[in-house]
């Protein structure tokens, strides 16, 4: 150890050299890192949903949650299942060990529900997926004193707008219920057109639909035939027709039955300043960036809002703007360090080392961004929170070896000999202190659970 010190004091432009490289280098991984709200974590979560109309939690639960978690006891890398059921539907909670891989489980998991063929019939079809790592990013309200059908046709168009650009896949609407259309049947007239309410009923839903009615075959081309009847709207099923009367004429539907469009009964409402408002939330997946996303969307919703008078819209949540600020507190105190261990050292030793010393912090950083890119690093609120406690760490070492050797200095050595000789003095309590501070921060390592995953960073 003491012959690799004294090489490199000695010839200095081979460590200048690898000085300049680990920043150039540091600073091209940086450049390139992802920025996340939360540390990347692999899926550990597999779900499996179903859908059972009409039916009571207890039948649901006899019927279906029973009969997958049975199956799945047989599965191997399972931890630990938990259910939910409720009426029309129920939700199994597959939680996977340690080191399994969720692809190849979410596989034996949808083969294991496969083989049940004891389901109740009516039940719908069962849906097995894995839990996607989804961050949020910003979320935007849009309010105006315009009724809701105007909000929500606004917010489809930011929706549709938004997801046309780059990186833009995850964006949901909140703050209103779904629409419906009522078809209110008037007993009156039910009488006079001698019909029954199951009679309405079954010709609604026989006729608004849409289906393939398959192909026909030409000499010169293939017709595909399809029948196009669904309607979306009141105004589209006022003329469905109920029945052909003895005389041929038709009874329409809006002769016996009120049709009109509404909101249905579910109490999702959304206010902004007293005002009814939609809420846009946008999230991005494990390969996005949060920064870039935010800034796409920033810019953008205050050009919608610039262009539109008769609605308003305003910043809620913004995710990026928490894990900036965490990379400002991180980019002050650095600055700070630097200026704190260049003033104070100035005076105890000398300007020179000072300015070594207080080039450490930006060293380190540098070479940890280059290992950290071999490490699948991002930047989060987890990593930066882990940057921010050891930037006072970083220089104590340097502190220790740099007034060792000026202490050297002082008895009359050679600068060469001083520098080797100061270091080799305090060289293994610098190690052991180095080696405690690992050992401890090492523990994060070794936390189970999405806690533990989320938390590595701090390790790292």
């Amino acid at each position: 150890m003491k012959a690799v010190i004294k090489h490199f004091i000695s010839y200095p432009v081979l460590g200048n050299a690898i000085f300049i490289a680990i920043f150039l280098f540091g600073l091209l991984a940086f450049n390139n890192m992802k920025t996340t709200f939360f540390p990347d974590v692999p899926t550990d979560t597999i779900f499996v949903s179903a859908a059972y109309p009409g039916a009571s939690p207890e039948e649901i639960e006899e019927g279906i949650t029973l009969k997958i978690e049975d199956e799945l006891k047989g599965v191997t890398g399972i931890d630990r299942v938990t259910s939910t059921s409720t009426e029309n539907s129920a939700i199994i909670t597959v939680e996977l060990l340690p080191g399994y891989d969720a692809n190849v489980l979410l596989q034996e998991v949808t083969n294991a529900v496969d083989q049940i063929n004891l389901f109740p019939d009516g039940m719908g079809r069962i849906r097995v997926y894995k839990q996607e790592q989804i961050d949020f990013v910003v979320a935007y309200a849009i309010y105006g004193d315009i009724g809701l059908d105007q909000l929500k046709t606004y917010a489809r168009r930011i929706e549709r707008d938004l997801r046309n650009r780059e990186g833009m896949t995850k964006i949901t609407l909140s703050g209103f219920p779904e629409e419906e259309i009522e078809v209110s049947v008037r007993e009156d007239a039910l009488r006079a057109f001698g019909l029954t309410f199951e009679e309405v009923a079954r010709s609604v839903s026989a006729s608004n639909l849409k289906i393939t009615g398959g192909t026909v075959l030409t000499s010169e081309e293939e017709l595909l035939i399809r029948a196009d009847n669904k309607g979306y709207y009141a105004e589209e099923l006022e003329d469905l027709v109920v029945r052909t009367g003895a005389n041929g004429a038709p009874v329409l539907l809006r002769q016996v039955a009120d049709v009109r469009d509404r909101w249905s009964d579910d109490p999702n409402r959304s206010y902004y300043n007293g005002k009814r408002a939609v809420i846009i939330d946008i999230s991005k997946s494990a390969e996005q960036d949060m920064f870039t996303i935010a800034r796409q969307a920033s810019a953008y919703m205050n050009d919608f809002d610039e262009r539109h008078d008769d609605i308003s819209v305003s910043l809620l949540r913004d995710g990026s703007g928490i894990v900036q600020q965490r990379a400002n507190i991180l980019t002050s105190n650095g600055i700070v360090g630097i200026v704190l261990v260049v003033l104070f050292l100035s005076f105890s030793l000398n300007p020179r080392m000072a300015f070594w010393v207080a080039l450490s912090i930006p060293l380190c950083f540098a070479g940890m961004f280059v290992l950290g890119t071999f490490y699948g690093l991002t930047i989060n609120v987890v990593s930066l929170l882990a940057m921010i406690l050891v930037v006072g760490i970083l220089v104590d070492d340097g502190i220790v070896i740099a007034e060792s050797i000026y202490q050297e200095h002082e008895k009359g050595l050679k600068p060469i000999d001083a520098a080797v000789k100061g270091t080799m003095e305090v060289l293994p309590s610098v190690i052991a202190a180095v080696l405690t501070t690992i050992i401890f921060f090492m523990i994060f390592l070794f936390l189970d659970g999405s806690f533990g995953q989320r938390f590595k960073d701090i390790a790292f």
